[in-house]
């Protein structure tokens, strides 16, 4: 029996073990990473000298990059307070609680964001002084720190209190117990003990991403004036549900209420494409609440971000540890939109107001309404808040020092007992959640539990209502139709300066629905209709060409082939449901001519091509941004059949190879050769360095060239380029 064993979790992450070592390592730590393992079977409770318990890893193996194919690797969080928590290991008197602390293995770089992403996740802003920098006058700043140590047991602790970490070379470094690991590659790792040794890969290939652990029906859901989706109920423990977590819909606009893990996931079942996105309201930073920030990086306009600058503070100083950029650098990725907490702020027509909630971190609670019919009709939200029970523990002793006032935490009630037609509360209960029975009397029209793992108990039940995933409630019904809206918008930037009458030929058809999995074009047929996305997930698919393109809302699917009576070069896919504009080919090559655009959109369509056949381009960029770009791409021809100097390209621009090769160099010395659709220049066009590298093509060689600030609008760009900018320098 081999004493060395391997288990592959999923694609990019394994297990590795060694009993005899006492070594249980985990490698690679995505989103959920916990519940994958719960699910393998290689987490599972225990008792331990009467102590009932979970066992699992004690070591992390993290990625050598933060992003694989625009996901985050290292999301250790969660598996680390497993260890500390659910096993026992930082538990007093727990039998697991040998003093050997959980430990991290890796780069240098990657172990030192972990820490200082762990850091932040467990106590978000570290001392009064950052508190008051957020706007929080000198005496609330104090009480709020006074509720902070509460939690803390009296004192801020370093990560590497808790943690143990080992940096890891191309040299064999021994883990324990003869245990060794050295780095063969990019994130690829051999293991050796005694005479045996496995190696893992955490590497994606380009056509993989991490999975869900839990399964989701898919929904067609119907856009109402104000509503709200009930996107998830569980907690970071709950292997079969995602997160606690609401989508808002108001007037046509869809916003998020937190964004946990495997957030994609539930968009997708849902219908909803991430352009969809108008904003997120956030409460907190824990990864149950925050993991799915990466996924509103991916979309072609920065999506606006909701919270007091308490809240979004503490959350941006975790994102910028985990993405190892500056916590200014992430006003790029979001349309920064700070909220007065304490205060109903109007946010077009859509009243919000957020309130804090004692936690370990900076957290808020929500109330939304709008008025209809003489009356508010609102929705409450409370993610992470605390127990009566804790809050009455937090009482001040009569010192003035060590607690806070019964008028403070009584005010911290009132607030959360306000009633709303709907009221969603946190009932996971322990040290930092909330109690269902803390509600019995709240006079809330529908009370819903959530963020348990837990089925309900009978009291529970006589309190509050459950809410599976995708089920809806309607505050306020839509009676005009929001998707001719969606489509007139999306015409209109699509077709700048076309007067309205023109448009609305091509607005007067029909939209229609396609099942989760409907072949909406296929490759090879010559269509009469050609779509415009208005809701919902397309893959475009060529296997031969190794395309793979994910659009969403604001796409036109078959403009080209479908005009000039060709052949459809790619499959058209509908992930979700999809809901669409169906135009007819004859019609819109009318509409075409009569606005003189055939050599406008053969033009565009050609330069959009090229676009979506790149990994920076491939993903959730609608029709009218990749049209914007095109409008200002130029080409350049470098025909030296030896090499040539690309000194004469404006470092301002991002550069992509659209024929031949050309070859990176610093100093003289050949750095990589970039194949066609690759880039380059991204150092001083994007992120606004010098630019250190020389550039010659090796062939006569093409190159497209795109302004910098054009793109630095684009955050699934944005990001796209962060990921290639660190494995480029790894």
């Amino acid at each position: 029996m081999n004493s060395l064993r391997k288990v592959k979790v999923m694609d990019g992450v394994f297990w590795i073990e060694v009993p005899e070592a006492d070594l249980y390592i985990l490698c690679g730590c995505p989103a959920d990473t916990v519940k994958h393992l719960m699910k393998k079977g290689l987490i599972v409770p225990a008792e331990v000298n009467g102590v009932p318990c979970e066992t699992g890893p004690n070591a992390i193996l993290l990625s050598d990059v933060m992003l694989q194919n625009g996901r985050l690797t290292n999301l250790g969080e969660f598996p680390v307070l497993q260890m500390l928590y659910r096993q026992g290991m930082l538990l007093p008197n727990h039998p697991n609680n040998t003093g050997v602390k959980p430990l991290l293995i890796g780069h240098p770089d990657a172990i030192e964001a972990q820490m200082q992403y762990i850091f932040r996740g467990n106590y978000g802003l570290i001392n009064q002084g950052e508190i008051e920098d957020t706007g929080i006058p000198a005496d609330q700043a104090e009480i709020m720190m006074r509720i902070k140590l509460k939690f803390a047991f009296g004192r801020i602790r370093p990560s590497s209190e808790l943690l143990a970490s080992l940096p890891v070379s191309t040299h064999p470094v021994e883990i324990r117990n003869q245990l060794f690991i050295c780095r063969k590659g990019l994130n690829i790792y051999e293991f050796s003990y005694k005479d045996e040794k496995v190696t893992v890969d955490l590497n994606l290939t380009q056509e993989n991403i991490y999975p869900s652990p839990y399964p989701l029906n898919f929904h067609n859901v119907k856009r109402e004036y104000f509503s709200v989706i009930h996107s998830g109920q569980g907690d970071g423990w709950d292997i079969n549900r995602p997160s606690m977590g609401s989508i808002l819909m108001f007037q046509g606009k869809i916003y998020l209420v937190d964004a946990g893990p495997n957030i994609e996931y539930s968009l997708m079942a849902l219908g909803i494409g991430v352009n969809e996105i108008e904003g997120i309201f956030h409460t907190h930073s824990h990864d149950d609440h925050f993991a799915g920030l990466i996924t509103l990086i991916r979309s072609d306009h920065r999506i606006k971000y909701f919270a007091p600058p308490l809240v979004r503070h503490s959350v941006f100083r975790k994102l910028a540890a985990l993405l190892i950029i500056s916590e200014e650098r992430l006003a790029d990725f979001f349309a920064v939109r700070d909220l007065v907490a304490g205060t109903w702020n109007d946010i077009e027509g859509l009243e919000v107001l957020p309130i804090f909630s004692p936690h370990p971190v900076e957290t808020c609670a929500y109330y939304f309404r709008t008025f209809w019919e003489g009356e508010f009709r609102s929705y409450s939200h409370m993610a992470d808040i605390s127990s009566f029970s804790v809050l009455d523990k937090m009482l001040d002793t009569g010192t003035g020092k060590d607690g806070v006032s019964s008028t403070y935490l009584e005010a911290v009630k009132n607030l959360y007992l306000m009633p709303a037609d709907i009221k969603k509360i946190d009932i996971g209960g322990g040290m930092i959640h909330g109690q269902a029975e803390d509600f019995k009397d709240d006079a809330s029209n529908r009370i819903i539990l959530a963020h348990t793992s837990n089925p309900l108990t009978t009291r529970q039940k006589e309190i509050g209502s459950s809410a599976p995933f995708g089920v809806m409630d309607v505050l306020i019904p839509d009676y005009s139709e929001p998707l001719r809206d969606t489509a007139t918008a999306f015409l209109t930037a699509y077709f700048p300066g076309v007067a309205q009458y023109n448009l609305r030929k091509l607005l007067n058809n029909p939209i229609v629905t396609f099942n989760p999995g409907s072949i909406i074009i296929k490759k090879g047929d010559v269509n009469s209709m050609i779509y415009l996305i208005l809701t919902g997930i397309v893959e475009k698919i060529s296997a031969d060409a190794g395309v793979y393109n994910i659009l969403s809302a604001g796409a036109m699917l078959g403009e080209y082939h479908s005009l000039h009576g060709l052949p459809a070069k790619n499959t058209s896919r509908s992930v979700s449901f999809v809901q669409a504009l169906r135009l007819p080919a004859g019609s819109y090559q009318e509409f075409i001519q009569r606005n003189d655009l055939n050599s406008v959109i053969k033009n565009l369509n050609d330069n959009r091509k090229f676009m979506q056949n790149t990994r920076l381009f491939g993903e959730n960029i609608s029709t009218p941004t990749l049209n914007k770009i095109a409008q200002q791409m130029k080409m350049q021809h470098f025909s030296a059949p030896h090499g040539e100097s690309l000194a004469s390209l404006d470092p301002h621009d991002l550069c992509l190879v659209q024929s031949g090769q050309v070859e990176r160099r610093l100093d003289g010395n050949r750095l990589e050769v970039l194949g066609v659709g690759m880039t380059f220049g991204e150092e001083s066009s994007i992120f606004l360095g010098e630019r250190r590298f020389q550039y010659h093509s090796l062939e006569p060689t093409t190159v497209v060239s795109i302004p910098g600030t054009l793109l630095r609008e684009i955050p699934v760009v944005l990001l796209n380029l962060l990921e290639c900018h660190e494995k480029r320098h790894y």
